[in-house]
């Protein structure tokens, strides 16, 4: 899987889990926490340090962006009671596994009726030592894995208090032109901001992949790029000790000065940090590119152009510590790249639009076919129960493709798949008739059917269509793409 259609399964993935995700109620066991805590102080070190949001400008034209450094006071702001209730709530709202403590989020809320005063005092003493993260490898679809780190749930607790004072501070500088992780922008912003580049006429990419980006991020350099925003020793302190605080790998907790695992709440914000001085160099140089996260696309008018920004974005990403990755880089044509799960094609009449890449495409056909086994157990309702998120998710995303051809064939697949699934659990033509009949299907249609109930798969594009019908799917809830 290319690291465009990475970053689009996240997204897919997060899309699927909200729409299965009930209105989160809060644990009262961490309210009682929260009230074993002295008063809120530090809470207006927040209003006096927010920097103002900045106009958009001109993509074409990038603005300077002045440095406003936060002031003391953000650790103490982080620790209110109303700040962490709001965290501890995005925490179990986001679900998760437990960490090296193995203690689940309900767990840890009654853990931290008697434990929060301490952790605390340790906090803002700067004694606090988080636990090393649990290592987890995720196989990727294209094959190899991905190494996330795991929290314990204190620790991504903390760390989403952090993000929450942080991110209101540090995100108004980060570029226009970057949109992964940040409040009130989108991939699909993202997306719709290359497409814009390539119809002006920038129709050569110069596409980057960093090698192993969060796990080569060195700890100085994000550091002293975080420092020059935050002056809160404090908070600089611990989010160093949570870069240090390792993995623990095989019962060994093993450490380095690279990296920033994959899994915590402040992961995408640090990345940003990092990444953000390039784009600022690229805005000075007046240059149209799309950031979201590690995901670079510069957008030029000619192939010459191209190669002098790929050695110019070498040694910005260099001076970082970061590397290019030379097998999945690029120069080429606008058309023969990916970007976020999509990528673009041309129309007659010279229109730039949007489709869905062909192995976002390959995924999505390889997620249904596992989902609809013709031989599972599982009734046909509980077949689409299960379809029904992927689905959902998959729509909210992709839908920004612009072309409906695709959906209705799709839709079209997706109900033969589940035609067939039906005709296997009848099994034989006698039942298949009695079914059939039951369902309103005239004696002769029903005995057509049965007559060569069989041949599975091509009686399931045929005459059954008029019985087991799209409404007939609109009942049973299916969700339509088109």
């Amino acid at each position: 899987m290319s690291r465009s259609e990475k970053s689009a399964a996240v997204i897919v993935a997060a899309l699927q889990r909200r729409t299965k995700r009930e209105e989160v109620r809060f644990d009262m066991t961490i309210q009682q926490a929260m009230h074993q805590m002295p008063g809120k102080p530090g809470r207006d070190a927040i209003a006096e340090g927010e920097a103002p949001r900045k106009a958009s400008s001109d993509e074409a034209g990038c603005p300077r962006h002045d440095s406003t450094p936060t002031g003391s006071g953000l650790l103490q702001a982080a620790l209110t009671r109303d700040n962490l209730q709001l965290a501890f709530k995005q925490v179990r709202a986001n679900k998760g596994a437990a960490g090296v403590d193995g203690l689940g989020i309900a767990e840890t809320a009654e853990h931290l009726k008697t434990a929060w005063p301490g952790i605390r005092a340790q906090l803002l003493a700067g004694t606090y030592r988080p636990d090393p993260v649990r290592r987890v490898l995720i196989p990727k679809p294209g094959g190899g894995e991905r190494k996330l780190g795991i929290p314990t749930v204190t620790d991504r607790l903390i760390q989403q208090a952090l993000l929450q004072v942080l991110q209101p501070l540090l995100d108004p500088d980060f570029s226009n032109h970057s949109y992964g992780f940040r409040p009130e922008r989108s991939a699909h912003q993202a997306v719709l901001a290359a497409q814009q580049y390539i119809h002006s006429g920038r129709q050569i990419v110069v596409d980057v992949d960093l090698e192993q980006f969060f796990d080569c991020v060195e700890h100085d350099v994000l550091i002293a790029r975080l420092g020059r925003k935050v002056k809160d020793r404090d908070v600089l302190r611990l989010i160093r000790a949570y870069l240090n605080s390792g993995a623990l790998i095989e019962g060994m907790v093993m450490t380095s000065t690279r990296g920033t695992p994959q899994g915590g709440p402040l992961s995408p914000l640090l990345a940003n940090v990092v990444l953000d001085e390039v784009d600022k160099e690229l805005e000075r140089r007046g240059h149209c590119f799309v950031r979201y996260a590690d995901d670079a696309n510069v957008y030029v008018r000619s192939p010459k152009a191209g190669q002098r920004v790929m050695a110019l974005l070498r040694r910005l990403y260099g001076r970082l510590g970061l590397r290019v990755n030379e097998s999945k880089s690029a120069v080429a044509s606008a058309f023969g790249r990916k970007f976020l799960g999509f990528s673009f094609w041309q129309s007659p009449k010279g229109e730039v639009k949007r489709r869905v890449a062909l192995k976002a495409l390959q995924v999505f056909k390889h997620r249904i076919r596992g989902l609809t086994p013709r031989s599972g157990g599982r009734s046909l309702p509980q077949v689409v129960e299960n379809l029904r998120p992927y689905l959902l998710g998959w729509k909210a995303y992709f839908g920004l493709s612009q072309a409906p051809g695709l959906w209705k064939s799709l839709d079209g697949w997706i109900r033969r798949r589940l035609r067939a699934i039906q005709l296997k659990q009848w099994k034989t033509g006698k039942t298949t008739y009695r079914e059939l009949r039951k369902l309103g299907a005239n004696s002769d249609l029903a005995a057509a059917i049965a007559s060569d109930s069989h041949r599975i798969w091509h009686n399931s594009a045929g005459l059954i269509h008029s019985v087991l019908t799209v409404a007939w799917f609109d009942r049973l809830g299916l969700p339509r793409l088109y």
